[in-house]
């Protein structure tokens, strides 16, 4: 392939991965404006509305200000005062990223690689800035900046684990990081090493089980998420917008779960707490999914706080008979000091980008606390791991 198509192929895919992002809510709205409007509002408020949903996903704060006959019809003071959208639906980010390894993979079969990286994150930037600048509106203005800048960050993450892979594949190639470790001695390489993977093993364990527990949660209050959707009174287009809607969320419940598994719970709002001990709530939107939170005090609510407790000494015990070869038991201690820490530390970064404001007053703190999370997080998994490595130490035979 000559240097004109893969220019022209890495453009394709960077736009395609965009298109697809998009389109995921603006098909539904464009069909709730054709059959339940009747074609009768301008389409464009539905063209603004899905980008705000795409960006608002990859983390781009939107300003929203209502109109004054709304402000007005509301009652309240501050109803017209602006407000600023920081959470992100995660779920958007995680399908262009998902796109964004599939497109790096693809680029990587051409012959000119770091040409069509370069052409694919140049265009999806372009495309970021065009489509932000069309969504520009006084009563919702989403950040140009970041609405340029967060949406590539995240497809260039996705490109660039695609991109390597497919190399992986076809020869290994040394990194910069696998040179520096070679450098070190085999202890300091062996704890390195070991407390990395180990950390990375127990997140995804933890965010593994929450997702579990999410799952069960939403099948045992089937009866009342069904109940909250015949509330809203919406048509079959409505309630596939709202489902959507929710299915973008889906990645930020999965983390307020682990959060709530690892003990400090999260926040639905502001004096509100879901935790294992009890569940405090004031006024919370009418969102379905919303109907599988735990109601009041949790009778076996503490049994939660054990999943990161045995994550942590299933990994130690796993990776223990392995460290023991190279490694003393006093080292032992610090392979746990820096499984705990990066492990504290990723969970608490999963915290802080799953959380936000999603409303005016009180909906200004929605999410779980990021240092809570990953200090208790910390705390669990080095206890818990450090035991399992010393568990998985052979007694000395007689």
């Amino acid at each position: 392939m000559n240097r004109q198509l893969t220019v022209l192929f890495a453009a394709f895919e960077a736009i395609l991965v965009a298109a697809i992002g998009i389109a995921i809510p603006l098909l539904p709205l464009t069909l709730l404006w054709g059959i339940h409007y009747g074609l009768a509002i301008d389409w464009t408020v539905f063209w603004r509305a899905a980008v705000d949903m795409w960006l608002l996903g990859h983390g781009v704060d939107i300003t929203m200000t209502l109109d004054p006959a709304t402000a007005a019809a509301l009652g309240f003071a501050g109803a017209g005062t602006p407000i600023t959208l920081t959470i992100a639906a995660l779920g958007f980010a995680l399908v262009t990223a998902l796109l964004g390894i599939r497109a790096g993979r693809r680029v990587a079969e051409t012959r000119y690689r770091l040409l069509g990286l370069i052409v694919s994150l140049f265009t999806f930037g372009l495309v970021s800035f065009a489509v932000t600048f069309s969504a520009l509106h006084v009563f919702a203005r989403p950040s140009l900046v970041q609405g340029t800048l967060l949406p590539t960050i995240m497809f260039a993450v996705g490109a660039l684990i695609g991109l390597r892979r497919a190399r992986r594949q076809a020869s290994p190639v040394a990194t910069p990081v696998r040179d520096w470790l070679g450098d070190r001695t085999i202890t300091t390489r062996t704890i390195l090493t070991t407390g990395m993977r180990g950390a990375v093993g127990a997140v995804a364990g933890v965010v593994l089980l929450a997702s579990l527990v999410t799952a069960g949660a939403i099948g045992f209050s089937y009866a009342r998420i069904i109940s909250l959707y015949e509330s809203l009174h919406t048509e079959v287009l409505g309630g596939i917008a709202i489902t959507l809607g929710q299915l973008a969320f889906l990645p930020n419940i999965v983390i307020w779960t682990a959060s709530w598994l690892v003990g400090p719970g999260f926040a639905l709002g502001t004096g509100s707490a879901v935790s294992p001990l009890a569940t405090q709530l004031g006024p919370v939107p009418a969102i379905p999914l919303l109907g599988a939170l735990p109601q009041g005090q949790l009778a076996f609510g503490f049994v939660g706080l054990l999943v990161p407790v045995v994550v942590g000494f299933l990994v130690g015990a796993i990776l223990g008979p392995t460290a023991r070869r190279s490694l003393e038991r006093r080292e032992l201690v610090l392979v746990a000091l820096l499984l705990g820490f990066v492990a504290g530390v990723l969970l608490g970064l999963l915290a802080w980008i799953s959380g936000g404001a999603a409303g005016p007053g009180r909906l200004a703190e929605v999410g779980p606390n990021p240092w809570a999370v990953g200090g208790w997080g910390a705390l669990e998994l080095f206890l818990s791991s450090l035991i399992g490595l010393f568990a998985s130490l052979r007694r000395p035979q007689r």
